[in-house]
């Protein structure tokens, strides 16, 4: 249903969100949803396009540790539906910037709203950044802008 409030997600977004979706009720932590999610991105749509291109592989290229060489203490995944929040969140980024359909790039968005810190530290530990990865989005649009 395509209204005032929702757009489409196109076929990328959409087999990104029922991948995640069949992940999410056996992740234990935010930090293993966060790795779901990047794991099934890395593979779909412009943000898979600009995660390979910066070298984002399937496993962490490094495990996160503390300053006593232990793993951080897990947090806990956010409450209900995740997935169904993520894909409401990015239909609220494309209504919001007027696009036609809801995209990887706004599932990102919504990932790194939801997830926040531990959406950036599983990027880092795939060996990527926030900031990395936004920027190459912004490039690839730009090319596929002028390449119209």
């Amino acid at each position: 249903m395509n209204d005032s409030h929702t757009t489409p997600l196109t076929q990328d977004a959409s087999l990104v969100a029922a991948l995640a979706a069949t992940a999410m009720p056996f992740s234990r932590s935010a930090e293993e949803q966060a790795e779901s999610w990047i794991r099934t991105m890395r593979l779909h749509g412009r943000v898979g396009s600009a995660m390979q291109a910066l070298g984002v592989g399937e496993a962490p290229l490094r495990a996160e540790y503390d300053l006593e060489g232990n793993p951080p203490a897990p947090t806990p995944p956010p409450e209900g539906d995740v997935a169904e929040h993520v894909v409401e969140k990015a239909h609220a980024l494309a209504v919001g910037e007027g696009a036609g359909s809801t995209g990887t790039d706004h599932l990102l968005g919504a990932l790194l709203e939801i997830y926040g810190p531990v959406m950036d530290r599983a990027l880092e530990l795939y060996g990527a950044s926030r900031q990395e990865l936004l920027q190459r989005l912004h490039e690839d649009l730009g090319e596929h802008a002028e390449a119209s």
